[in-house]
């Protein structure tokens, strides 16, 4: 898919320092966006995404703090409306897994994943309500794993089915205000996230799942992110299934 470059629009992408929030922020600024790339606690790959757009002629900035602390993403929403000039998309990728069957999860495994997966999409999109310029777009991230109801998945598709409601009623709420909500549910995807500490034999499994035969890779979500920000204006209040026909 190609959309038309817009040099005048900025999105901000949290988790954008690795994986697919890496890639997505890269594509959006070859669609022409400055980009503000956010990060939790690795400076130096965010600056790293930022200098790869800027190699190539785009604009963008790296911004610090945790997703789910109010005072920190105010501070970065203001430092990027500062340099950038305004806000018109926000992207949260921002997120962390960790699997476990809900007889042996460890509950402080379960209060990290909410703090990250919901209340650092709360936060991040409350701030996006209060910022966004008319015309814009959030989108958030979810999962496949919320309708194929995988074995210990369940604490992480817990938090990723509140992140759906949320993503729903706040489409509602921006009601009047020209700004699309979405979210985005990959399905398996070849990043470290997916990857860690599975087996080659799963990995296979996971890819021969699909009708393509393949996992997902950054670019095929990086693909969806661009289409719901930019050109997909009658998109809205949906969840986005990008998997490659995952039942």
């Amino acid at each position: 898919m190609s959309t038309t470059p817009d040099t005048n629009r900025v999105a901000l992408v949290t988790g954008g320092s690795g994986g697919i929030g890496r890639v997505v922020a890269e594509r959006l600024a070859q669609d022409g966006f400055a980009v503000a790339v956010q990060y939790a606690g690795n400076r130096a790959k965010a600056e790293e995404t930022v200098a790869t757009i800027t190699a190539t002629g785009g604009r963008a900035l790296a911004v610090g703090g945790d997703v789910a602390d109010e005072e920190a993403m105010s501070t970065a929403f203001d430092t990027v409306r500062s340099a950038l000039g305004g806000i018109d998309v926000v992207v949260n990728t921002a997120g962390i897994m960790i699997l476990s069957p809900v007889e042996s999860l460890d509950l402080s495994d379960l209060d990290r994943m909410h703090r990250t997966n919901i209340r650092g999409t709360f936060v991040v999109n409350q701030q996006a309500a209060r910022t966004l310029r008319s015309g814009g777009a959030i989108i958030n991230f979810s999962t496949s794993v919320v309708r194929t109801q995988l074995p210990t998945y369940s604490a992480y598709v817990a938090s990723k089915a509140a992140v759906e409601a949320m993503t729903l009623v706040l489409a509602r709420e921006l009601r009047g205000r020209d700004i699309t909500v979405n979210a985005v549910a990959p399905g398996p995807t070849a990043t470290p996230l997916f990857l860690d500490g599975k087996d080659d034999a799963t990995i296979d499994r996971f890819a021969k799942a699909t009708p393509l035969e393949r996992l997902g890779r950054p670019e095929d979500i990086a693909e969806a992110v661009a289409f719901l920000a930019g050109p997909a204006r009658w998109i809205n209040g949906q969840v986005l299934y990008a998997n490659g026909g995952l039942a």
